[in-house]
């Protein structure tokens, strides 16, 4: 990161708060339909005034965030794929220019495996709540319960085995050259024997990340809350709120793509000896 911060640092905080200003006008948009219908709902159940307008802001402003939270997957994808490739330089010595990096056109394969990870999460998440709801109003009350447990617990015992065994797909799209399918499978067999290692180091690089998060995101919300009950306005809850998530993205995202990209090296040594062609690599520059 501090080899080359123009690109790991300077393009993370252009392209995260670009992302960032997007999602925030879209977020405050949904944020005030939603705000309309909820408090008119409220005010159909018998809701005071006040508790109507306080319920109403908090739960269009959260769902407002949840609905416009995946704008930023195909954008975290975009930077993932060009941090990368400034780290596999970076590894031999070398440097990589800014305009260098986003002129890589593969970076498109992993926005497009990004958005298949999504999607396929989106499918699973409504299998799984459309068969509970099934039994639910088919009146078998035991299996909509049964289904919640077994199904809750295979979707995350699922999502961490195919995290870790597709972890270092975006490196392998990104550096390698190849289609996107054959790299998508040599990718997945790269993990072989690498399962728990893998999956341990991205654990304690996603906790680091997290705490690192909300370290700036935090205190952005309470300010922003405080500000927020001083004025009465979302707007200004989401605006600081908004402040708080590009410093802590641009940081969170920085570390994790360079992880990521140091253990599809790292990996890439163990098995196929890369570290003779890296050194190679590197006196053939120098």
């Amino acid at each position: 990161m501090r080899a080359n911060p123009s690109v790991m640092f300077g393009l993370s905080a252009v392209v995260v708060t670009v992302a960032v200003a997007i999602q925030t006008v879209v977020q405050l948009y949904v944020t005030g339909l939603l705000s309309g219908a909820i408090g008119d709902a409220f005010r159909m159940d018998g809701v005071t005034p006040a508790e109507s307008a306080a319920l109403s802001e908090m739960l269009s402003t959260n769902t407002g965030a949840a609905l416009t939270a995946p704008l930023l997957v195909p954008v975290t994808s975009v930077l993932t794929g060009l941090l990368i490739v400034s780290v596999s330089r970076s590894v031999i010595g070398q440097r990589v220019a800014l305009r260098e990096v986003t002129r890589s056109r593969r970076v498109w394969l992993v926005v497009g495996f990004g958005l298949l990870q999504l999607l396929a999460s989106v499918v699973a998440v409504g299998l799984w709540i459309g068969g509970v709801v099934g039994l639910a109003a088919a009146g078998t009350p035991g299996g909509a319960v049964l289904l919640t447990l077994v199904g809750g617990l295979a979707l995350a015992v699922g999502t961490v085995w195919v995290t870790a065994r597709t972890l270092l797909v975006p490196p392998a799209l990104m550096l390698e050259g190849r289609r996107f399918w054959p790299t998508v499978a040599r990718a997945w067999r790269l993990t072989r024997g690498s399962f728990w290692r893998l999956l341990g180091i991205y654990l304690l690089a996603s906790v680091l990340v997290s705490v690192l998060m909300y370290l700036f995101v935090l205190p952005a919300g309470v300010v922003a809350g405080l500000v927020s009950a001083a004025t009465g306005s979302q707007a200004v809850l989401v605006l600081v709120t908004a402040l708080g998530q590009i410093v802590g993205m641009t940081l969170s995202t920085t570390f994790m793509a360079a992880v990521v990209a140091l253990l599809y090296v790292d990996v890439r040594i163990r098995r196929e000896g890369l570290d003779l062609e890296l050194a190679r690599a590197a006196t053939a520059d120098a």
